[in-house]
């Protein structure tokens, strides 16, 4: 008997689709590794195979846009690494890896490797951009690291005898790959050094996978590489590879031929440049010596015989003498016609003159009597004031048998209440001054003024 409370059954599709939604949510950035099998190729372009290990398989498909750069990675057999969309293929309910990334199987150890170095030694400082040294301008000797059987070293060879056909080149021989490969590169360029001829220093090879590329990537190379008192151009594989060693040269060159390019001056276009300046210093020099006989043509046209300049000299002193005494006589001309005129001037103001003066000695002599009469009037009311501030003063009052009385502190008493018992004071007379002491009062005392 069915349960009548059960839920209801998903359909097919609605289980194969609730199941692609989930892989695809909680199994995202993943990478898978195993062998490849199966490989096909459709007509579309699209690549189908089945990665596998010793317990199981899954589908995978490599879509054409992405198959263009990745395909060349996928060989029957082969054991890689896969990065994509995990998810179901709802129409069939088959498990699949929609393919995003392909690597070989390892390289991302060796990626991590990278990294790890390249964050340690860039703490060390030795890819610090104040380390750069810059390269020679016109090296006379250049040394080259790399294989003697590389396609690279024909390269290097090749652009300096087209660029620099002057320039020495030394090679210093060595593994650029394999078990090993490092320490051999970090000797050569230890003898490079040691042998101290070349001004600047090629390492590279050419371009190959992560792992042929890899003793360059190692710490032995790289320190070599940092430590060399030769500047050192890395040209390591093609433009797109990034080494370890291109961070630790003075220069990166992205393919062995651009590293000799950089590492080489260009004998046409030093030629092209030295006539330029050639052109540029002879026209220069014309110009100068133009504009210096034109200056000396200048200078001798003010040359002049001295007897000439003498003579022009007189002429001018006697033109001077000549102007002086003009400008004296019309100057003693202008004087004597100010004198008669002031001259005049008086003869005819005299009356008005002697008439002012009369006036002057009249208003004198009555100014004379006024100020007289004041001064007097002003004595007699100073005198005035005087005899009232003397009867009003202190001493007026003393002197009609008054006295002034003080305390200790030669403060005036005037309250005989705030007086005590045996308190001495001062007594003020108009001549002369006295001591006194206050006694007891005594009932029934008469007062002064009765």
């Amino acid at each position: 008997m069915s349960d009548l409370f059960a839920p209801a059954a998903l359909s097919v599709s609605e289980l194969n689709h609730l199941a692609k939604n989930l892989l695809e949510d909680q199994l995202a950035g993943l990478w898978v590794g195993g062998e490849v099998s199966n490989l096909v190729k459709a007509a579309s372009g699209h690549y189908y195979f089945v990665l596998k290990d010793q317990r199981a398989q899954v589908r995978c498909t490599l879509f054409k846009h992405a198959a263009r750069s990745l395909a060349a990675l996928l060989r029957e057999g082969e054991e890689v690494e896969v990065l994509g969309k995990i998810t179901l293929y709802e129409a069939r309910g088959e498990f699949q890896i929609n393919v995003q990334e392909v690597r070989r199987k390892g390289l991302g150890q060796l990626f991590e490797a990278y990294e790890r170095l390249k964050r340690r030694l860039q703490a060390e400082g030795l890819f610090a951009a104040e380390r750069k040294r810059p390269l020679p301008t016109v090296p006379q000797c250049i040394g080259v690291v790399t294989s003697l059987s590389a396609a690279a070293l024909r390269d290097v060879v090749t652009t300096l005898r087209r660029r620099a056909p002057d320039v020495r080149v030394v090679v210093y021989p060595t593994a650029v790959q394999g078990a090993g490969s490092e320490f051999q590169v970090a000797s050569a360029i230890a003898a490079a050094a040691e042998h101290a001829q070349a001004d600047v220093l090629i390492v590279c090879r050419g371009g190959g996978s992560i792992e042929d590329l890899w003793a360059f990537n190692e710490e032995a190379a790289v320190r070599a590489v940092a430590a060399s008192p030769i500047p050192v151009v890395s040209g390591v594989g093609h433009e797109t590879d990034f080494t370890l060693t291109d961070f630790a040269a003075d220069a990166r060159a992205p393919t062995p031929t651009a590293a000799a390019e950089l590492a080489s001056p260009n004998r046409a276009e030093q030629l092209d440049k030295m006539c330029r300046l050639h052109s540029h210093m002879r026209h220069t020099l014309q110009r100068r010596c133009t504009d210096a006989a034109q200056r000396l043509d200048w200078h001798a046209a003010q040359l002049r015989h001295p007897r000439q300049k003498w003579q022009e000299q007189q002429a001018g002193l006697l033109r001077s003498r000549q102007m002086l005494a003009d400008n004296m006589l019309r100057h003693l001309h202008r004087k004597q016609e100010q004198l008669t005129y002031l001259v005049e001037l008086c003869r005819r103001s005299r009356p008005q003159v002697q008439t002012a003066v009369r006036q002057l000695q009249t208003q004198a002599m009555q100014l004379n009597r006024y100020m007289a009469a004041l001064l007097a009037q002003k004595q007699a009311q100073c005198q005035k004031q005087v005899g009232i501030l003397d009867a009003l003063s202190p001493q007026h009052t003393l002197s009609r048998g008054y006295s002034v009385i003080t305390d200790r502190t030669g403060k005036v008493v005037r309250d005989a209440g705030r007086l005590h018992s045996g308190q001495v004071l001062q007594l003020h007379f108009e001549t002369g001054t006295a001591k006194a002491q206050v006694l007891p009062q005594r009932t029934g005392q008469q007062d002064l003024f009765d």
